[in-house]
């Protein structure tokens, strides 16, 4: 039988052993993550061969093969927190387990100009600001879309309004000037923070990805790759332009010899299923013939009545 290979795979990760990812707890063969938006997987197969060579031209004389070596890389066109975890090692916070401090830039001009001379600007979102510690909003004064002062340090901040503090410089400002305002924002949910860290690393996992090989019939039959112990490694790149295609994401998982679920008689690198029935399992037959069929009154066919 032979077949051609024109489809994508599907590829699921399972865990290997308990482990944690991010925030949560994986039991040993559980899945961990689907990958099923993939632009390109391959799997790649590698060995070393060295020759004893000799004799006039030093041609070669025999051959040793090992170090065999395979290599399945996948490149995603899109990806999830919980994927860039397992490509980087990284953790994953919460923002409902612990406070994330998102950085805002506002462009306003909800500025007034009191009697007292004080400066208040209202934000669209409540600044984090600690009283008396460290400065965490700065704002400049603006003019023809470019800053045009150093940046000024608010004397109190009261839910989204903030006043600032009287200097010699405040008297450019005035009702409905524009100013650019840096800040952070608390946020207790509805945010994520993946941390990479020196320490941390892609981890093992059983790799099972699913597609469809295509014999000379035309019949596309499902194939099963399995990579019983792959190790993700650890490189990545984030692309970011305006123009062009978008970034696309690339896992290159190492093979290790381990036991597939089913076999535990001998160790491989990886195994390729191909499940030549059809995709239901049942025979294709005619429930009757042609010669079985007659019309009833109203033209419609039905199975002769038998003998």
């Amino acid at each position: 039988m032979k077949f051609g290979v024109r489809e994508i795979c599907d590829v699921v990760l399972k865990a290997k052993a308990n482990q944690k990812v991010g925030n949560k707890i994986f039991y040993k063969n559980e899945p961990v993550i689907y990958f099923d938006t993939l632009k390109t997987s391959s799997m790649e197969g590698a060995a070393t061969t060295v020759y004893a060579q000799g004799g006039r031209g030093n041609s070669r004389l025999m051959a040793w093969e090992g170090e065999r070596t395979v290599t399945f890389t996948m490149e995603d066109a899109l990806i999830s927190a919980a994927g860039f975890m397992i490509l980087s090692g990284a953790g994953l916070i919460d923002a409902t387990e612990k406070p994330i401090y998102v950085h805002t830039t506002e462009q306003t001009n909800d500025v007034t100009k009191g009697e007292d001379g004080k400066i208040t600007i209202t934000l669209k979102e409540e600044p984090h600001y600690v009283e008396g510690g460290e400065d965490f909003v700065y704002v400049m004064l603006m003019n023809g879309g470019e800053v045009v002062s150093e940046p000024y340090i608010p004397e109190k901040v009261e839910g989204k309004v903030i006043t600032l503090k009287s200097t010699d410089e405040i008297e450019d400002f005035d009702n409905n000037s524009v100013v650019l305002v840096d800040y952070y924002v608390k946020k207790s949910s509805g945010a994520q923070q993946i941390e990479i860290t020196p320490d941390k690393f892609g981890g093992n996992y059983y790799l099972e990805a699913s597609t469809l090989f295509r014999d000379t019939n035309g019949v596309d039959m499902p194939a099963e790759f399995i990579i019983p112990n792959c190790k993700i490694q650890s490189n990545f790149t984030f692309t970011m332009a305006s123009s062009g295609d978008p970034s696309t994401f690339t896992f290159t998982m190492d093979a290790f010899p381990d036991y597939t679920r089913f076999d535990n008689t001998k160790k491989v690198l990886a195994a390729i299923q191909i499940i030549s029935d059809n995709v239901s399992g049942e025979a294709l037959t005619r429930d009757m013939t042609a010669s079985k069929r007659i019309a009833d009154e109203n033209g419609f066919i039905v199975e002769a009545p038998k003998a």
